[in-house]
């Protein structure tokens, strides 16, 4: 407890000013935001903090400062921490950043436990001024389909359809099965996905934390802004390396953890001219799924099933019957009939949207016919199923735990 407040007190968060702070949020909660935001603040150059006390002296100034003088166009500042309003992300402190020319997102850690209270909070940050909101959701949110639904469809009703939201989350799909990837990047989700790559904390390079990466999320169709690190203050050679890296893959921008963790080295290293890299090429690959394989990827294919006219279990099980929908499939577009979704059956897949689905709790269907789904494409009647089977998946690691973030 000591230790807690110790650090509420350094980020300027003292009980009165997290009160204020939350009053805000409950009004927030209360009526449509609907603002338009800035996209253009996830391309470029970005600075994460998590405490303004710790970056730059704490002062507004400074920071502005060291960001011109490196070149930091968006700077990522912590607003909440699961329900609770963080007081040092405010109006006043965007203003003034913005008066400066840079764009501010805002950045929350979520843990499902409250999800609505979680939506009304960050839908305060966007009130407050934010041109995006990113979503910092790990391990606390594994297996919780309905909490993330219930925190997605809230934040949604908030700020509106359209509003710049990015997924901060775990880099390795395959490693967290249970993970609800395709709530968070699913229809009416977030529309930018900004995968914590440290390649450092993974014990990997940086050339293999782009490839595991990127085959594994770009399923998900979102653009992809690398999130990369200076904790730990990796050698600046792969700091450059990871700066190329995201330009040979096509990002629109890259952003680092964090800020006051930054060296002076790490400051020149993410600022000093770079290039472009040659001879190398971004990786093709896809995850390749087939009987047996468990996860939410697997529950993303077998909803594009579903919209493409194939019934099929939603249960992120590849069993009998997804085989024989993607069987089915495969014969339909003239591809290799193998029962396996590898590269090729994901492209042709991908060319369908996925279904739309509510997800419940309590048991019921895990199958769902064509004629469900375009009953619900038609509106007529929701697609409700039970929680995927692969929500109650064990995580295989968490591959970013020295990171922090939450609290």
């Amino acid at each position: 407890m000591a230790l807690t407040v110790a650090l509420l007190l350094l980020a300027g968060l003292g009980t009165a000013s997290t009160t204020s702070a939350n009053t805000r949020a409950r009004k927030a909660s209360a009526h449509v935001i609907h603002k338009a935001g800035d996209a253009q603040a996830l391309a470029g150059r970005g600075m994460w903090i998590w405490y303004v006390s710790r970056s730059s002296g704490g002062t507004v100034s400074g920071i502005i400062s060291t960001a011109r003088h490196y070149g930091i166009n968006t700077l990522i500042i912590k607003s909440s921490d699961g329900p609770t309003m963080w007081s040092q992300f405010n109006p006043t402190l965007v203003s003034e950043l913005h008066a400066a020319g840079l764009h501010v997102c805002a950045w929350q850690y979520v843990y499902g436990n409250h999800p609505i209270w979680e939506a009304d909070v960050g839908a305060q940050a966007v009130q407050d001024g934010a041109d995006c909101l990113i979503i910092d959701a790990e391990s606390e949110y594994e297996g919780k389909y309905v909490a993330a639904q219930s925190y997605i469809t809230q934040l949604r009703k908030l700020i509106g359809p359209s509003y710049p939201v990015a997924l901060a989350g775990f880099p390795y799909v395959d490693y967290h099965p249970g993970f609800p990837y395709s709530v968070f990047l699913g229809p009416g989700g977030a529309q930018y996905n900004t995968p914590q790559m440290y390649w450092m904390d993974i014990g990997t390079s940086v050339n293999a934390v782009y490839a595991h990466t990127y085959a594994y999320n770009r399923v998900y169709e979102r653009q992809i802004d690398p999130l990369g690190q200076v904790w730990e203050n990796p050698p600046a050679g792969q700091l450059i390396r990871f700066r190329q890296l995201s330009r040979t893959y096509g990002a629109a921008g890259v952003s680092w953890w964090d800020w006051q963790e930054a060296s002076t080295a790490d400051w020149g290293a993410i600022s000093v001219g770079a290039g472009n890299l040659s001879g190398v090429t971004t990786t093709t690959s896809t995850p390749i799924l087939k009987t047996g394989s468990v996860g939410d990827v697997v529950v993303w294919a077998q909803e594009h099933l579903a919209t493409a006219g194939y019934t099929t279990a939603i249960d992120g099980d590849y069993g009998p019957s997804t085989q024989s929908a993607v069987e089915s499939f495969q014969t339909a577009q003239g591809l290799t009939v193998d029962g396996i979704v590898g590269p090729a059956t994901w492209g042709a897949l991908l060319r369908f949207a996925p279904a739309s689905v509510v997800w419940t709790a309590h048991s019921g269907a895990t199958v769902a016919s064509a004629a469900a789904v375009r009953s619900a494409r038609a509106g007529h009647r929701a697609l409700v199923l039970a929680v995927p089977k692969s929500a109650h998946a064990q995580a295989r690691r968490d591959e970013i735990a020295g990171a922090g973030g939450a609290g």
